[in-house]
């Protein structure tokens, strides 16, 4: 993972300027595109992809393919503009692109990973700015049985720090984790086959699984970094 804060910062700052530029011709440079979903491809996606990347939402490359990676990215920038969330770019959600929505932080200094279980989004920040957008999908809130118990499926808001992480798929009565960052007991930001763009898990926060081989580099989700979860 290469995210070297003097090189983001910069480009992420450069982005909000640009957002700020656009937002008049926004919806007037939307109309022009057609919609994108997964199986599209050409110069429109490129140009989408080009844009969420540098707004921070993660994609996981520059392709001209909408993949699944794409399509997060997407369901993304819907959630932090509270639009549907169904991972098709349409008129109103190329509108938000060329706009710029990005989600604020809560933290102001150091190196911080926000979860949002309001608009299901994973935010790394670095000095009160936003430098990566994932989308994720928390708890539930539905009761489960385990362990000869019934539990409510939620991710507890506060502020945590990781304490462990396995390098690798951890087995629990609950399902398997890939490469877990464990913050809260068994409450853990990890990999999982299914992302949806509603809160599903046991109180677990799951991103793909390639966003957490992403975010398990330098710049992402280390030992004993600050955790804060929020509505």
């Amino acid at each position: 993972m290469d995210l070297n804060r003097r090189d983001v910062l910069p480009q992420i700052a450069l982005a909000a300027t640009r957002s700020q530029a656009m937002a008049g011709a926004g919806a007037a440079s939307a109309a022009t595109y057609a919609s994108l979903r997964v199986g599209s491809d050409g110069s429109p996606v490129l140009a989408l992809q080009q844009r969420l990347t540098a707004l921070g939402y993660w994609l996981g490359g520059v392709d001209g393919a909408f993949g699944d990676l794409t399509r997060q990215a997407v369901v993304a920038i819907q959630k932090v503009a509270g639009l549907s969330r169904d991972g098709i770019c349409g008129p109103l959600t190329w509108s938000r692109v060329y706009v710029g929505s990005r989600p604020r932080p809560r933290s102001a200094g150091g190196h911080a990973v926000e979860i949002s279980t309001t608009t299901q989004t994973l935010l790394i920040v670095d000095s009160g700015v936003v430098t990566a957008i994932y989308n994720t999908s928390t708890g539930s809130g539905q009761r489960y049985f385990q362990g000869g118990n019934w539990h409510i499926a939620l991710t507890p808001s506060g502020m945590f720090s990781v304490i462990r992480r396995i390098d690798g798929w951890d087995s629990s009565p609950l399902g398997s984790l890939y490469r877990p960052a464990f913050f809260n007991d068994g409450i853990a930001v990890h990999g999982y086959t299914s992302v949806p763009s509603t809160p599903a898990s046991h109180g677990c926060v799951r991103v793909s699984l390639r966003a957490m081989d992403h975010l398990w580099g330098v710049g992402g989700i280390q030992l004993a970094s600050r955790v804060l979860v929020y509505s």
